[in-house]
């Protein structure tokens, strides 16, 4: 992780630096060719003051004047007549000022131009302004100012730059560090994190973020933890819960068995030893055969096989088959459903579903009382209530009824032969329909289970 935050700073570094170095040297330009531009239309403002000066009042002393006041100052004045031959000047010429005022002119206009901005390469910038004298060309004004003076105030520009610049990336260094710093600390929390996942220590906090994309990781690893742990609570329950149900038929299997090879026991006890082991094969066969499918589901290697079905008839069938053992209990078994409703269901799949659930309603409804089917639509979907007047499930035990292996009253279920797994399986299947299944109840009243699946 800190190899990740070197990268990342350096990465942020480059990337800024680039852009404020483009920047810089962007604004740098802009300022020096501005600040040029300036020298230039002040030395062009003055050439074109003097010019005024000629034109108002053209004779020695006013020459003279003009040259003495530019004498003291940073920029010199050249005056010429129309055929540039010098009539005065503040300083004496050198060869540089002598070929800027040779240079071929061509049409100057009144406002004047720039005759000379190389002011990298040559020793001067200068400027022309042509005067009149009764409306009649008279000569030109030259303006020359040394570069040395430019270079300079380009130079000092330069180290404000310069300053500017390593205050800045100074900034931005410490900037970046904090930055990555920031960044990489909640991900060197997250790996931390996810390596004591790996591990198996599922106890893991990590500090509350905002609502970023960092924060919705943290949460992501939170609840990715919290999963785990349940899974791991889970199996390991799942485990012990198979190890205690594999056990109970199995030491009934053991114990009668070797009863039963006694040679002094008598034949209709010998029956019914071998009864009670017959009964415990079929117990554990059917829970062996619940566990495989539950298997079969997590791995989603169960095929669920849907065709369109009209749903009256097929529960009509379904209530045909368990009609005799709810008659036996004396236990009414009612279906209310309206005709021509069609559903697209696997009917295997669902008839194990609904006789799973009318099972329960028959073991766990007293005699004498009421169990119902009713179907009803609601928009694009169909919901069958399975309701019966038996014992009903306590509050407390109504969330976790469709865990593998949970029992509300184990000492009845084992009794009725109950292994905890049928409505782990019923919800699983109902999943595998994209439906959904739900339960009302209360105790001594009895119970509701409500199924939603789509209509056709």
């Amino acid at each position: 992780m800190k190899r990740l935050s070197f990268k990342l700073g350096i990465m942020i570094f480059l990337v800024v630096f680039l852009l404020e170095t483009v920047l810089f040297l962007f604004l740098h330009n802009a300022i020096v060719d501005t600040r040029i531009e300036e020298e230039l239309a002040a030395l062009q403002a003055r050439g074109n003051s003097h010019r005024d000066v000629l034109e108002k009042s053209y004779k020695k002393e006013t020459l003279h004047h003009i040259a003495l006041m530019e004498a003291q100052a940073e920029t010199e004045v050249a005056i010429t007549n129309q055929n540039q031959e010098v009539i005065t000047s503040s300083q004496p010429l050198d060869n540089e000022e002598i070929k800027i005022i040779s240079y071929s002119i061509g049409q100057i206009p009144r406002e004047g131009k720039v005759l000379e901005n190389r002011w990298k390469t040559e020793k001067y910038i200068a400027t022309i302004s042509p005067f009149y004298v009764s409306g009649e060309k008279q000569g030109y004004v030259y303006m020359f100012k040394n570069t040395e003076q430019v270079q300079s105030l380009i130079s000092r520009l330069n180290q404000h730059f310069f300053l500017a610049g390593i205050l800045t990336i100074a900034c931005m260094f410490l900037t970046i560090i904090f930055l990555s710093k920031a960044l990489t600390t909640p991900l060197l929390k997250m790996k931390e994190a996810t390596e004591r996942l790996s591990k198996g220590d599922f106890s893991v906090k990590l500090p509350k973020l905002k609502n970023d994309e960092l924060g919705e990781l943290s949460n992501s690893i939170k609840i990715l933890a919290d999963d785990l742990n349940h899974l791991k609570n889970e199996r390991n329950e799942f485990l012990a819960s198979i190890s205690h149900e594999l056990r109970t038929p199995l030491t009934y299997l053991k114990g009668y068995a070797d009863v039963s090879r006694r040679k002094e026991l008598e034949e209709s006890d010998r029956n019914k030893y071998l009864n009670i082991i017959y009964e415990e094969s079929v117990r554990l066969e059917r829970m062996i055969k619940s566990l495989f499918d539950l298997a079969r589901m997590d791995r989603n290697t169960f095929t669920i096989k849907k065709e369109k079905v009209e749903l009256c008839l097929f529960l009509n069938s379904i209530r045909e088959k368990v009609l005799p053992a709810f008659n036996e209990k004396e236990i009414q078994l009612d279906i209310q459903c309206e005709k021509e409703m069609e559903v697209f269901i696997d009917p295997i799949r669902m008839e194990q579903v609904f006789l799973n659930l009318l099972d329960n309603a028959r073991k766990y409804s007293p005699p004498r009382t009421k169990t119902s089917i009713q179907v009803k639509k609601s928009k694009q979907n169909v919901i069958i209530d399975i309701k019966d007047e038996g014992f009903g499930i306590p509050r407390e035990d109504l969330a976790y009824i469709f865990e593998r292996f949970y029992r509300v009253d184990k000492s009845r279920a084992r009794a009725s032969g109950g292994t905890g797994l049928g409505l782990a399986i019923v919800k699983e299947l109902i999943e595998a329909h994209n439906g959904t299944i739900s339960v009302q109840s209360e105790v001594n009243k009895g119970t509701t289970f409500s199924i939603t699946i789509s209509e056709v």
